[in-house]
């Protein structure tokens, strides 16, 4: 072996040390540059820029603004991004009148806040008391006087709290009802109360003007019931019963059950 070879042997374990070096330098700088970039970011987005100057509501019915501002527990002047948005949703999902919610930063110092509100859609007669509910059967609140809501009668009730779905003994008939009040707001009809039996509804249109059938009868022949009870209406009819048969049997009687 030649000095020429050995040199150069001896030259590669150099260059490799070298470059190794250089490599450990490029590790260090950029991380270092990452940590300063983090820090700046960090800096920059708890400053006074970001604090929350504004939070605007949409879709609120029930509640005012200041109300869900209040529920949310969103101060202004808190930085917008130390505010825990999940915390908010938590807090306002906690409302029985609310059912989705949806909430955006808006740089620099916005909250929006995007509501989508359960609406008052029936009463169901407990004792003195009425236990609102939604279309889909959601209890929003108890209350004391009876609402100009559709009422709901002849049900048990076995629970009814705030937040949670009502529960009855006669759930079927609950749901075959809520069918029901879905088809006449679809119609254009509206029934003052529905007093619920285990075969059949009373749907009264008046103190003393009701209609009589099962559910799937009523649901059935909605639009018929609706041309009956605008005949009776022109005559000036407001008492008796419109009873509901099967294939769109109808017939009235101008005397009811006491």
């Amino acid at each position: 072996m030649d000095e020429r070879q050995v040199e150069r042997r001896q030259e590669f374990p150099k260059n490799k040390r070298r470059k190794k070096k250089r490599k450990k330098k490029h590790y260090l700088l950029r991380l270092i540059v990452l940590i300063t970039l983090l820090v700046g970011l960090y800096f920059l987005l708890t400053s006074h820029l970001f604090d929350i100057q504004k939070v605007t509501v949409e879709g609120n019915s029930y509640f005012t603004s200041e109300q869900i501002l209040s529920i949310s527990e969103i101060k202004i002047g808190n930085n917008l991004f130390e505010t825990k948005l999940s915390d908010v949703k938590k807090r306002l999902l906690e409302e029985p009148y609310i059912k989705n919610v949806t909430i955006k930063r808006r740089l620099p110092a916005t909250v929006k806040i995007i509501l989508e509100e359960r609406t008052e859609y029936a009463a169901v007669a407990y004792g003195t008391q009425s236990v609102i509910i939604d279309s889909e059967g959601m209890v929003l609140r108890i209350a004391e006087e009876r609402p100009a809501l559709p009422l709901l009668a002849g049900l048990k009730t076995l629970e009814m709290t705030p937040g949670n779905p009502i529960s009855v003994e006669q759930n079927y008939s609950l749901t075959d009802t809520l069918k029901l009040l879905a088809a006449t707001e679809e119609a254009g009809l509206h029934f003052k109360m529905v007093r619920i039996s285990p075969v059949t509804l009373k749907a009264y249109v008046y103190d003393n003007l009701y209609c009589q059938g099962t559910p799937e009868n009523l649901i059935s022949g909605i639009e018929n019931i609706k041309q009956v009870v605008f005949d009776l209406y022109e005559k000036g009819i407001e008492r008796g019963v419109i009873k509901v048969g099967s294939d769109n049997y109808y017939s009235f009687s101008p005397d009811i059950e006491e």
